[in-house]
């Protein structure tokens, strides 16, 4: 009888549905995904999704086996379920895996394809209208033609920008399980790329001064990753705190991290701009997510900077953090472990 059958020993999510339709067992791990109590009750009110009953329905009638999905819920998360459904002597026996983290890669998949063809979209779009215009009416019009280029100069070096960061988030991506072992003095190397910087803080205008308290200690690192790190930074506060006219960048002396599990340098990038409200900061480092879209593309940014950071810093084993008072400004702090 299916009700003899050994759920409760299966480490995999099962359900047996008998030949009455009824369901006859729940395996404890299906249990914590459907509730319990739901032996004895038909399926139809155990599941209640369409595309799954449908399913079940062939099976019992076919006899063959079929696959469908159920989707769940799991805290905050949507799950997906794939289930087969295998028909035996007249029993049916469902087979839950969870292939949510493959469903959210295909789904990750898809909006970065899809947020690459929007970005690269619309200053195609306006290259192939301005060139059609230079072509036609504006020909001999040497003004027009003078803003028009500006204007293509323009969004050719966004799109050129698009595409290192692209590269970049790569590259980083594929190293990213590989931990560097290089020691690195942290306030050298900022202070070095600060230097390299000069022109784009001079250009800005604003002030950027660095305090550094590291005393010289060494951080575990790549020194062109931790560059990249800083300059992202550095150039965000430029461009999104301009309103305060001021940049400071400060490291702390080496201190204890709870977040870490050990000892670490913390960096701190502080703008005293416009700020940010508080609920975008979780979501600073997704690709392509932005505060103030249109700003942000008059700026120069891709949208990408962010998101680059936080893959650097976890190949680094460090952490990033942001806070934000509207009004005040943005600081966006940097944790790395100490090299031993």
């Amino acid at each position: 009888m299916p009700a003899t059958v050994p759920v409760d020993a299966l480490p995999v999510p099962v359900m047996l549905i008998g030949p009455d339709q009824i369901v006859a067992a729940v395996s404890p791990s299906l249990a914590d995904v459907l509730g319990p109590r739901l032996a004895g009750r038909h399926y139809v009110t155990a599941l209640r999704q369409p595309p799954l009953l449908d399913a079940i329905e062939d099976a019992f009638r076919s006899q063959n086996t079929r696959q469908s999905q159920f989707l769940g819920r799991d805290g905050a998360r949507d799950t997906t379920w794939g289930v087969t459904i295998t028909p035996h002597r007249g029993t049916l026996i469902l087979t839950f895996d969870d292939r949510t983290a493959a469903h959210d890669v295909g789904q990750l998949r898809r909006d970065f394809v899809a947020n690459v063809s929007h970005e690269l979209r619309t200053p195609l779009t306006a290259l192939q209208g301005f060139i059609e215009t230079l072509r036609g009416a504006a020909r001999d019009d040497a003004q027009a033609r003078e803003r028009f280029l500006a204007i293509m100069e323009r969004e050719t070096t966004r799109m050129t920008q698009l595409v290192d960061d692209l590269l970049s988030l790569s590259r980083v991506e594929e190293n990213e399980r590989l931990r560097p072992n290089a020691a690195i003095n942290l306030g050298q190397l900022v202070s070095a790329t600060l230097e390299d910087l000069g022109p784009v803080i001079e250009q800005s205008g604003l002030s950027v001064t660095l305090s550094d308290e590291s005393a010289g200690v060494h951080v575990l690192g790549d020194s062109n990753q931790l560059r990249q790190v800083i300059v992202n930074l550095v150039q965000n506060a430029l461009k999104y705190g301009s309103d305060g006219g001021r940049i400071a960048l400060r490291i702390d002396p080496p201190s204890h991290f709870r977040k870490l599990r050990g000892d670490g340098l913390a960096l701190h990038v502080t703008d005293y701009g416009r700020g940010i409200a508080p609920h975008h900061l979780p979501r600073l480092t997704e690709r392509f997510y932005r505060v103030d879209s249109h700003r942000s593309r008059g700026l120069g940014g891709t949208g990408l900077g962010l998101a680059i950071v936080k893959h650097i810093l976890n190949r680094h084993r460090g952490r990033l953090t942001i806070s934000s008072t509207l009004g005040q400004g943005t600081t966006c702090t940097v944790i790395l472990p100490l090299a031993d």
